[in-house]
């Protein structure tokens, strides 16, 4: 009997060494899988921060950028018409994920041409992705002159009329002036003064409903700032998967993970990473282009 219970301890013994010992990969995910998925984990807890901290400054603030005229702007002159261009933006990344997916199939199907094809028009939705990001941060900086410390967005905390135009000149005796509500959108314009040669920003000087005058003050500066640090840390997430899509796609088509015959796990990799980012950037498109 005390042989029987030896020999059954020495199997026990013998199959948790099977198990522990590396032979076994854990919770059936293979080794690269899961430190993918540890990764994107605590890349979560970052993104995270990131948008709660912008949540608690912009519910605290009692004037905030209004995101239907901070993005109304797009390409080729069209103004006044919110959130279309980032729109397209969206578009272009939900469609590279669906070719993300399509590509992994391929590889389950260890079809080499199959992968390299998709991959191929994931890369030029990420690369659209990012053209049209840098045409907005141009836009945003150049036109608007929106900087990490200096905001130019923002909303009217009074109802009244300008006493000056958008040139800083002082309405005409007989001329209309331009009215707003407490609550509408501004935008403090940056002017060329002739005299001095240099530009300069116009702050243009009200007269509130209950008589008092004042002077158009700048947007809280947390929402420059954070707004190109957010989106640039994103941005940088994309850029760096299209890197390394391109990577691996010169891979697949080299034959490098023919012979390896499971599956091209390296796409699906790199394929978790992609929705990642796709993930996030719908957070991100709530959070500032929405609220």
């Amino acid at each position: 009997m005390a042989t029987a219970d030896t020999v059954l301890e020495h199997e026990h013994d013998v199959q948790q060494g099977d198990q522990w010992g590396g032979g076994k990969e854990p919770f059936k995910v293979s080794y690269g899988k899961l430190m993918m998925w540890y990764f994107l984990l605590s890349d979560a807890f970052t993104f995270a921060g990131f948008l709660i901290a912008y949540g608690s400054l912009r519910f605290s603030s009692p004037t905030w950028p209004v995101p239907d005229f901070v993005f109304s702007t797009a390409p080729f002159g069209i103004h006044h018409a919110p959130l279309i261009f980032v729109t397209i933006m969206s578009f272009l990344l939900i469609i590279s994920s669906v070719t993300m997916v399509r590509a992994v199939q391929e590889g389950h199907r260890e079809n080499k041409n199959g992968v390299v094809f998709w991959m191929l028009l994931t890369i030029l939705g990420g690369i659209g992705f990012l053209s049209c990001q840098a045409w907005e941060w141009t836009n945003l900086i150049a036109t608007e002159h929106m900087t990490v410390s200096t905001n130019p967005f923002g909303t009217h905390v009074v109802s009244g009329e300008y006493l000056d135009d958008e040139h800083g000149h002082a309405y005409k005796d007989g001329t209309q002036r331009e009215q707003f509500k407490a609550g509408q959108s501004y935008l403090i314009h940056k002017h060329f003064d002739e005299k001095t040669g240099h530009d300069e920003w116009i702050q243009r000087r009200f007269l509130a409903e209950d008589g008092t005058t004042g002077v158009q003050q700048f947007g809280p500066k947390a929402f420059g700032a954070l707004f190109f640090f957010i989106t640039g840390f994103h941005g940088f997430h994309v850029f760096s998967g299209v890197a390394f899509l391109t990577i691996i796609m010169i891979n697949a088509a080299s034959g490098l993970y023919v012979a390896r015959r499971n599956g091209y796990e390296m796409v699906e990799k790199i394929g978790l990473y992609w929705h990642f980012v796709d993930l996030v950037w719908v957070f991100v498109f709530l959070v500032f282009y929405l609220l």
